[in-house]
């Protein structure tokens, strides 16, 4: 089963803000490992607490996703360094 990734308008701003190299792996990960496996929950890992997010980690950098099980759908919410990515995300996030 393939999934269909997207990215919201601010997921997709952070990914312009960062150097290309690492955007490139990112994408790349999402595309070639997230999107072509059958369950996408055993590369990531749950968010703690009722968010519903998950986390996807490529090297220095995290990817904040909502899975979408029902329409087979990957959103990409937040993207950034591990340091800062997790800061006010259940804020910023509506949560």
């Amino acid at each position: 089963m393939a999934w269909e990734i997207r990215y919201t308008d601010t997921a997709l701003k952070q990914l312009r803000g960062m150097d290309r190299s690492a955007a490139r792996r990112i994408l790349d990960y999402m595309d070639q490992r997230i999107a072509r496996g059958a369950n996408p929950r055993i590369f990531g890992k749950a968010l703690s607490g009722p968010t519903g997010l998950w986390r996807y980690r490529v090297g220095n950098y995290r990817v904040i996703c909502r899975i979408r099980e029902e329409k087979c759908l990957i959103l990409a919410v937040r993207i950034g360094h591990r340091k800062e990515v997790y800061r006010n995300v259940n804020r910023n996030l509506g949560f």
